[in-house]
């Protein structure tokens, strides 16, 4: 009988030492990958990286609401059109706005996935007063096309990537309790 025991006692010693240790590897998995520890990670990060980050899109929403304001028949967020081919010259010899804020302003307008969408084959392109000066060609089409896809596939790998991550940190999640499960039931 009392080999017995000492078998028991054995068997039960080393599977809590087992537990113990696979416990311990997954607090540090978790600790990488916790919902609870990645937001407090996240707003580490967010403080060190997304406030610049932020900052920069709200310059840039500046500069075009600037030019929106400025040039209202030209620019627009709802139904934008294609712009005149050297618009950025006319701007910045127009000087309403800083060339700084011209730059940005251009930029995030015409990467706006609604801009790229209005460019199609025969789409006016319009100057500084609204005014018609060109056509929107096959080669310009095909361009934001392609911009267009580029920025659907960023968009969806980051859905991605945060639906993994949120599998991965259920299932450690789940994993976690079944061990301190085990752990309270020895």
């Amino acid at each position: 009988m009392s080999k017995i025991i000492q078998q028991i006692t054995s068997d039960t010693e080393r599977l809590l030492q087992e537990a113990e240790a696979l416990l311990s590897r997954v607090e540090q998995q978790v600790d990488r990958s916790d919902p609870r520890q990645l937001q407090e990670n996240k707003t580490v990060t967010e403080q060190n990286t997304a406030k610049p980050r932020n900052k920069n899109r709200e310059a840039n929403q500046a500069a075009v609401e600037l030019l929106i304001a400025a040039y209202p028949n030209t620019f627009s967020l709802e139904e934008p059109k294609p712009l005149k081919i050297g618009i950025q010259e006319d701007l910045v010899a127009d000087e309403k706005v800083s060339r700084g804020k011209i730059k940005r302003a251009l930029a995030t307008y015409v990467r706006n996935p609604r801009y790229l969408q209005s460019m199609v084959v025969g789409a006016q392109r319009v100057d500084l007063t609204g005014t018609e000066v060109a056509e929107v060609t096959a080669d310009d089409e095909k361009h934001a096309k392609a911009k267009l896809d580029e920025y659907k596939q960023r968009r969806k790998e980051r859905h991605q990537e945060v639906r993994k991550q949120q599998r991965v940190a259920q299932k450690e999640e789940r994993l976690t309790s079944k061990l301190e499960a085990l752990v309270k039931k020895f």
